[in-house]
């Protein structure tokens, strides 16, 4: 398939076949200046640790990180496949004993292993396919967008804007129930999944229930929360199963949202709910 379409996959860990010193070979002929090497794909936070080293994360007796460095320079296009290497992600929880970092932000911090003002020889930042793991449309669309030399817009976090423009809570099947605060308290149920069991639907930016995983589910559809996975934020410290309030509500509030209008919109909404939607009656 990547033959019809003049693409060389020069080297996947899982795709490639032939011994591992086969990727030394390949590294040695791009930095050599033998091999182009037109698109970069990193996979996993950059490990930095210790002390500015990445010894932690050798290979041939330096750090991988020196190595992303001296092939993303040689690189016409970087793209960050995961939130991992787009910010740092689960690695770069806290205490974070690895120093993790993202290849051009540190979690929503511009500048990662790479300086804010980077660019690769195609003019571009890292490009980040934000996810954890990241949509399979979201990888293959932009992969195809960047092999077809398309113009790619990229949001403040540098993620394609095709992708990451609209919330999960947008096609989510448990919207009546979150308008009229109808919610869950275990996983798995009918009703809403953010005001008690910390789901991030309503602010997290991924085309996860308009662009259905294998084109049939997601993780809300199937009853458990959204955890954010493309924010920079992700994972957040504390129960990812819980929503943090201030009385009734919660503390993190959809995106756009005002909290005094919210605050008084919900306490109307519950009154107002339709009696099969109190009784959970709609199918998913």
């Amino acid at each position: 398939m990547l033959a019809g379409y003049s693409i060389e996959l020069l080297w996947h860990p899982s795709l490639s076949s032939g011994h591992a010193r086969r990727f030394d070979h390949v590294v040695d002929r791009i930095l050599a200046g033998e091999q182009a090497l037109d698109i970069l794909c990193v996979e996993g936070s950059i490990v930095t640790a210790p002390r500015g080293t990445g010894l932690y994360d050798p290979w041939r007796g330096r750090g991988k990180m020196d190595l992303v460095r001296d092939l993303a320079e040689r690189a016409g296009v970087v793209v960050a496949m995961g939130t991992c290497a787009a910010f740092g992600g689960v690695h770069a929880a806290p205490p974070n004993p690895s120093d993790c970092i993202g290849l051009q932000f540190d979690h929503a911090q511009p500048g990662g292993l790479f300086a804010p003002e980077w660019r690769s020889r195609g003019g571009l930042p890292v490009v980040n396919v934000a996810g954890c793991p990241a949509h399979p449309h979201a990888m293959t669309q932009t992969l195809a967008a960047l092999v077809g030399d398309l113009p790619i817009e990229l949001d403040g976090l540098n993620r394609p804007a095709s992708h990451f423009s609209t919330v999960v809570h947008q096609g989510c099947t448990r919207n009546e129930y979150h308008e009229y605060d109808i919610e869950e308290s275990q996983p798995g149920g009918k009703a809403c999944l953010f005001f008690n069991l910390g789901c991030q639907g309503p602010m997290t930016q991924a085309v996860c229930n308009s662009d259905l995983w294998n084109g049939v589910s997601s993780k809300t559809r199937a009853g458990v929360p959204c955890f954010g996975c493309t924010s920079p934020t992700f994972p957040r410290d504390g129960d990812l199963f819980r929503t943090e309030k201030v009385g009734e509500v919660p503390i993190r509030l959809p995106l756009g949202v005002e909290r005094p209008r919210y605050m008084a919109y919900k306490n109307l909404a519950r009154a107002a709910a339709p009696q099969r939607v109190r009784d959970k009656e709609m199918k998913p």
